[in-house]
């Protein structure tokens, strides 16, 4: 028996579960597009609404914050809230690469390219 050819079963596996990885992975990117967040600001006077992908899908504002001058203050508002949108978009990005790695048995803060 040749001691050296044990570890090419280990390897083929290796490559298959890497294989299954990549699919699993391009696939849950694809799904990102389609899960939408919220972010607020003004408690709730802003609301932005993106993709986990962090794409801008949707403003929606109070009508009642267009009192005055408050030009800035809307602009802060909005800006916010697409901050608060994207950032909550990073976050369920990350909570659904974290499943999915540990569902390979791979260990939750591993760093992959992607």
């Amino acid at each position: 028996m040749l001691k050296g050819l044990g570890g090419l079963g280990d390897m083929a596996k290796m490559m298959k579960s890497a294989q299954e990885l990549q699919t699993k992975m391009a696939q849950m990117q694809d799904e990102l597009h389609n899960v939408m967040v919220v972010g607020e600001s003004g408690a709730g006077l802003v609301k932005a609404t993106a993709s986990a992908k962090g794409e801008l899908k949707g403003l929606d504002i109070d009508p009642s914050i267009f009192n005055g001058d408050d030009k800035e203050v809307v602009e802060d508002l909005i800006l916010a809230a697409i901050k608060d949108a994207q950032s909550k978009a990073a976050d369920k990005a990350q909570e659904e690469m974290t499943r999915l790695t540990e569902s390979m048995g791979l260990p939750k803060d591993i760093k992959l390219p992607f």
